[in-house]
């Protein structure tokens, strides 16, 4: 089954920053998993990872202003 694409360009800064807080109790959960040998693919685990680092990517090139996202100002507030 083909993993699903994140349409990054689409969320708005604050999506970014819960998703980035959620996917890192995920990675948490998936090493640990890993580690007790139930987890089924351990290549998840990279995927999560890459796509961890798209949106950090993502979230600091809007910081630094190279990159526009969707809801305009910084933080989770706007």
């Amino acid at each position: 089954m083909p993993r699903e694409k994140m349409m990054i360009k689409d969320m708005t800064v604050g999506e970014v920053e819960q998703r980035i807080e959620e996917m890192k109790k995920e990675l948490f959960n998936l090493r640990f998993r890993n580690s007790m040998r139930q987890l089924d693919n351990p290549l998840t685990i990279r995927y999560l990872r890459r796509d961890l680092a798209r949106l950090k990517t993502a979230l600091s090139a809007h910081k630094n202003g190279t990159q526009t996202l969707p809801g305009g100002g910084l933080g989770s507030d706007s």
